[in-house]
């Protein structure tokens, strides 16, 4: 087990960072200090003594992700309960689901969400309060809630007298190898899995941080990825907040458009994100530049085409603040003719990998380490890792790995907890792939994915998938067997289509190219009977991951 503790991380950070700003809610141009923040936990914490919540207790939170949002999270953490924060996007009945199975005592919820909720179906709710003020929204028929909250200001007082400083920070005393987080992967009452992290887990993932020099006190990043996914919560929110950055929530929705100009305006020195949204904005940026008939010339005259290279690298960096050293990708694979180019141009860009029941870091090389194709390596001193076949380095097998950052298992879900794991105790992350010498990752696809040709060939529909997403007005695709066939469900890119003027109606037609060119890239085994239009974009995880289960019987 490491050593730091992960309540003592933000005892420390608070009282060392006292007067720097902490988060800024990007919308409505507001911001609070490391003292503000600080200040709203204690008043949390005296909601929660007097509420009689106990150590081990569960608070639920759900909403827009926001400086509240963190506070909620920081003040549950911090005073010896456990967060469960609930994805915004999930519908009425899946928040509903997770409260109760979680055995929330109160639930925090943006106002909009909870006036689509029903409190008698909620079982075992105490308490609600609304994420905009913490004003009481519904108490049980014993409490008072209302009443402590009109005597709050005065309890502070009678509690601090001469002001709440950073010599009163005192938080919960406890063990690295206790639950702080159910974090749920999913809504549905089928599908849902709580999985349990501790301080430790959390704290592996922070510690790690620290030794990258990525991100340091008093920069700032911009987060626009879901706070209630463990990819975004950790490296949005909890790793700049224990180093004492200033981290700006987008509030909006990140098309391309939005971000850049917040990128202009925030000027991050950490960028993170998904997949999706740098290729949209190479799609949008990038591509226009390239198919130019000068510009493919121009590439073609030898030492020209690097400085071109180098015009393109900085128009791109300056366009995301210009201030960032890195960009750490995650959550999903990236499409490969994005990560060539990006590559090839010298772009300070990296993948890394991970997974909600690893809190969730496994791997991860520096930009100038990364090596296309790959996720990094395993976190050393961390995480260990191991490929399920006869040779690791050739030959693809389900990922294992086992160490610091790996979850306690799933609340009260003993059969899937040891379905999780292997005899001899490594996590099956269900992702299937090689390692090389220096235990770097090389993902080849899932294995609820992997599909099996008629002759025994596996086939990895991510990786046509990829190569089918780059050819002409194709916005994203799903690749599925059929009778023995495979298929290509395409979501045309109907912004492209209409630029050229080409009618819908041709549509058809030049998918029926696309399929001709994509099966020259392809083994035989691999190749495409048949692209089907599909009439809207793919439902997608918070990851921006296709669902793909949700298509299995089109």
């Amino acid at each position: 087990m490491i050593g730091e503790n992960f309540i003592k991380i933000y005892e420390n950070s608070f009282r060392e960072n006292w007067k720097l700003p902490a988060f800024s809610d990007y919308s409505k141009g507001t911001t609070v200090t490391f003292e503000d923040v600080a200040r709203e936990i204690a008043r949390l914490h005296l909601i929660f003594n007097e509420c009689q919540v106990k150590e081990g207790d569960k608070i639920a939170l759900v909403g827009k992700d926001c400086s509240n949002w963190c506070i909620v999270y920081l003040a549950t953490v911090t005073y010896g309960a456990i967060i469960v924060p609930i994805l915004q996007d999930f519908n009425p009945n899946d928040i509903h689901h997770i409260i109760n199975h979680s055995d929330a005592s109160f639930l925090f919820v943006s106002e909009r969400i909870w006036d689509s909720l029903e409190e008698e179906k909620m079982t075992h709710i105490r308490g609600v309060f609304s994420l905009t003020d913490f004003r009481c929204l519904h108490q049980g028929e014993s409490e008072w809630i209302q009443k402590l909250l009109e005597e709050l200001d005065s309890k502070m007082e009678e509690r601090y007298p001469g002001g709440f400083t950073r010599n009163d920070i005192r938080y919960a005393e406890l063990d690295n190898d206790q639950v702080v987080l159910l974090n749920y992967t999913s809504g549905t009452t089928g599908f849902s899995k709580g999985v349990m992290l501790t301080g430790n887990n959390l704290a592996g993932n922070i510690t790690y941080a620290r030794t990258l020099d990525v991100i340091f006190r008093g920069e700032r990043m911009l987060s626009f990825l879901p706070l209630a996914h463990a990819y975004s919560c950790a490296f949005n929110f909890l790793v700049p907040t224990a180093f004492g950055a200033h981290v700006y929530f987008l509030g909006k929705t990140p098309s391309p458009k939005i971000l850049l100009k917040a990128f202009e305006d925030v000027k991050p020195h950490l960028i993170i994100t998904v997949p999706l949204i740098l290729e949209k904005i190479y799609k949008k940026m990038i591509l226009p530049m390239l198919n130019k008939r000068s510009m493919k010339l121009a590439l073609n005259i030898p030492l020209l085409d690097n400085r071109i290279y180098g015009q393109i690298r900085k128009r791109l960096t300056d366009s995301m603040g210009g201030c960032f050293r890195e960009v750490i990708v995650g959550g999903a694979a990236m499409n490969q003719e994005v990560t060539d180019f990006l590559y090839k141009i010298k772009f300070p860009f990296t993948i890394g990998y991970g997974m909600t029941e690893c809190a969730p870091l496994i791997s991860y090389d520096h930009n100038y380490e990364f090596i296309p194709a790959s996720c990094g390596q395993i976190l050393k001193k961390i995480m260990e890792v191991r490929i399920d076949s006869d040779d690791p380095y050739t030959i693809v097998g389900e990922i294992q790995v086992r160490g610091e950052n790996v979850m306690k298992g799933y609340y009260k879900n003993p059969e899937a907890t040891g379905n999780a794991f292997t005899e001899d105790g490594w996590l099956r992350t269900g992702d299937i792939g090689t390692i090389d010498r220096e235990k770097r990752i090389y993902i080849r696809g899932r294995n609820k994915t992997l599909i099996l040709s008629s002759n025994g060939q596996n086939i990895y529909p991510e990786e046509i998938e990829s190569k089918l997403n780059n050819l002409p007005f194709v916005m994203e695709s799903l690749v599925l067997e059929k009778d023995n066939r495979l298929i290509g469900l395409v979501y045309p890119d109907y912004d492209a289509v209409d630029s050229t003027g080409i009618s819908h109606e041709d549509l058809s037609a030049i998918m029926e190219q696309n399929r001709q060119e994509l099966n020259k890239l392809l083994a035989p085994y691999e190749r495409m009977a048949q692209i089907q239009l599909y009439p809207t974009e793919f439902e997608k995880t918070p990851k921006k991951s296709i669902k793909r289960y949700l298509y299995n019987n089109y």
